[in-house]
């Protein structure tokens, strides 16, 4: 049951998809807590996905952006102040895209060209949205961002690919920008490391099954939901958090801080005869 967490907070949501997708149950989330929200994704995501059936259940406008476009940044930083009547109080950051991982071309076989893309895409476009908000003054005061992270920033899961190196880069660009955004303008940012998870980008992982199942296995809580994330993502939005950034916050059932579990153990154990 919804308990208006947002209720007056205005907010930009980057990269909902489909349904499956991290930042379209954030959207529905935040809209069910007293938000009132803009949607927004790459030109091509929008033809591909379903963006304006969650923008009818929203009752929310639909603005095309390319994250990696500074022209097109700062155009949706005014628009979305126009058509919210003011200034937001949160940002979702929900991008991420390797054309190696996409052309299934090992890591250690880069295409270097692909891995600035995917640099781009998935960790600079952060830089891009904060910069924007800042130049626009696009945010207010006590605000928050937050931008979608995973454990390989730290360890190493070979099938991640370069998403590992851009997610450390993501992660580095939270804490930097939120320095300077926390003594300008009070704004705070934060990643959250989430759980693998069943959406349209996650599942293209190589053996994205198979470590799922890891995960869920590894940890005490199980893996958790694209739908618990969502409330996650609330409640940095919301005021309970106002004193909270530069952080990332693993929330993975448990998995970060887990070594082994008696039934990873166990499945061993069979393995071996």
């Amino acid at each position: 049951m919804a308990n208006q967490l947002l209720k007056g907070k205005k907010g930009i949501i980057f990269g909902a998809l489909d349904e499956r997708s991290i930042a379209w149950k954030t959207a529905l989330e935040a809209v069910a807590e007293g938000a009132e929200i803009v949607l927004t994704n790459a030109p091509i995501a929008l033809r591909m996905g379903k963006i304006n059936e969650l923008a009818a259940q929203c009752n929310a406008q639909v603005i095309p952006a390319d994250a990696t476009s500074d022209a097109d940044l700062d155009a949706l930083m005014v628009k979305s102040m126009e058509i919210l009547g003011g200034k937001v109080d949160f940002i979702l950051h929900s991008i991420g895209m390797s054309p190696n991982v996409r052309k299934t071309i090992p890591y250690t076989e880069s295409n270097h060209e692909n891995f600035l893309k995917t640099l781009d895409i998935s960790a600079l476009s952060l830089h891009r949205v904060l910069q924007a908000a800042m130049k626009a003054d696009a945010i207010n005061e006590w605000g928050s961002v937050v931008a979608l992270s995973y454990i390989a920033a730290q360890r190493t899961f070979p099938g991640y690919n370069d998403m590992a190196d851009a997610k450390a880069v993501l992660e580095s660009i939270a804490r930097s920008f939120g320095y300077h955004y926390g003594f300008k303008k009070k704004v705070r940012v934060n990643t959250i490391s989430q759980s693998p998870t069943v959406t349209t980008a996650g599942s293209g992982v190589s053996g994205f099954d198979v470590f799922y199942s890891y995960a869920d296995k590894m940890s005490p809580l199980g893996n958790a939901s694209a739908e618990d994330c969502a409330k996650y993502c609330i409640m940095f939005f919301s005021d309970y958090t106002r004193m909270v950034t530069m952080q990332n916050l693993f929330h993975d059932g448990g998995f970060s801080n887990t070594g082994v579990s008696a039934m990873i153990v166990e499945d061993l154990q069979k393995a071996n005869g």
